[in-house]
């Protein structure tokens, strides 16, 4: 993914699965298309094992701040660590 949208979430009281669907739906809402890949920071992933959704895969990244997240369509060819 070279472009995507940023969401800053830091409401605990939510599940990260929660969070990631509230940004996911308001990229599609705003972009029209749905993401299919979602970035967080490492720390962000400790809170819950199991975050992925149906159709969007999520990874860890140092590049993305606690608390933040990056959504976006992967890039064919282009394959996250």
């Amino acid at each position: 993914m070279k472009v995507g949208m940023l969401w800053f979430d830091e409401d605990q009281t939510r599940s990260l699965a929660a969070r990631i669907s509230r940004a996911a739906e308001y990229y599609q809402r705003k972009y029209g298309a749905r993401p299919n890949l979602c970035m967080v920071h490492p720390l962000t992933m400790e809170q819950e094992e199991q975050a992925a959704q149906e159709g969007l895969r999520v990874c860890s990244s140092n590049a993305v701040l606690p608390n933040y997240f990056w959504l976006g369509v992967e890039d064919r060819g282009f394959q996250t660590a």
